[in-house]
């Protein structure tokens, strides 16, 4: 799979992931409106706004992009029906020709792993017949648990031809806490680092690992010091855009090949139409203001590049 993701980032020239996190406040009051007529203001109205809130934007995105991020808790906040939601949004991208990265964030140990691990990216088998539940071709992980809560995704990955992306420094302002102390002289998130390249070692693609980290652009000096650490990992960079990440902040993401690297933006894409910038779509041509939106994050990242490597 991590063959495929760099053919399709080498294909559009985009190393850009589109993260579809909708919150009800992003989704235009005649979306929701259209979904409340038909299932009432309940569970299944909200989840069927979020998905033709998620389905209007892919439409008007699949072609620029290789790859989107489902965040799961946006869909789970609405029970089953939200989960619902979930499958047909990752189903839908998947059809369209998108990479599906489930942000999911799991982490456990033994069968608890293993039963995440086959649940997102393996296949489950029911009596004599054999099912993939929700099918994302990249997982999130939490490596907190240790090598226990990672092996079990491993082995999935190696059956499947998946991957995974191990959170080793995140874009969030208070990851320092933990992820900052040193620990022999290092601190925490290079240790972490450290792990993720030696894991990816033994399971490598054609020129990376199948084995990535999630480290987020506010913290471009990190990134540069874990780019050293993991030569051969991709690596998921959340917090362009909203969270105040720039073009210019993410070249030492990258490999002097130009690849190594894919960006995300979830509420400066899907909400576009809500930034003053992009404010002239209105709300009933948002998915016009997110490929906008997207085109313009793709000129930025790649000038960036140009001028750097």
């Amino acid at each position: 799979m991590i063959n495929r993701l760099i053919e399709k980032i080498q294909k559009t020239g985009a190393p850009v992931v589109a993260g579809l996190d909708p919150m009800l406040s992003y989704v235009p009051e005649h979306v929701q409106k259209a979904a409340y007529a038909e299932y009432g203001e309940t569970l299944r109205g909200a989840a069927e706004a979020v998905w033709q809130f998620n389905k209007e934007i892919v439409d008007h995105i699949w072609d620029l992009i290789p790859a989107v991020k489902p965040q799961i808790a946006m869909y789970e906040q609405f029970g089953v029906e939200g989960m619902e939601a979930y499958k047909k949004t990752v189903d839908y991208c998947k059809s369209k020709g998108l990479i599906v990265i489930g942000d999911v964030k799991r982490g456990d140990i033994g069968s608890t792993s293993a039963a995440y691990a086959v649940g997102h990216l393996g296949k489950v088998r029911v009596g004599s017949r054999v099912y993939a539940g929700f099918d994302e071709d990249f997982a999130t992980v939490n490596p907190y648990l240790g090598s226990d809560g990672i092996k079990p995704f491993i082995q999935v990955c190696k059956e499947e031809k998946k991957g995974l992306f191990i959170l080793v420094k995140t874009s969030n302002p208070s990851s320092g806490e933990f992820q900052d102390r040193l620990v022999d002289g290092k601190p925490l998130y290079e240790l972490v680092g450290e792990k993720v390249a030696e894991w990816g070692a033994d399971h490598c693609g054609d020129t990376y690992s199948y084995i990535g980290a999630v480290v987020g652009a506010t913290y471009p000096e990190q990134g540069k010091a874990l780019r050293r650490v993991m030569p051969k990992s991709f690596i998921l960079v959340p917090g362009y855009g909203a969270q105040g990440g720039k073009g210019k902040d993410l070249v030492h993401f990258f490999n002097e090949d130009g690849l190594g690297a894919i960006v995300n933006s979830s509420r400066g894409i899907i909400a576009a139409y809500k930034q003053e910038a992009y404010a002239a779509y209105g709300e009933e041509h948002f998915g016009e203001a997110s490929r906008a939106a997207v085109e313009d994050m793709i000129a930025d990242i790649r000038g960036a590049l140009e001028a750097a490597l």
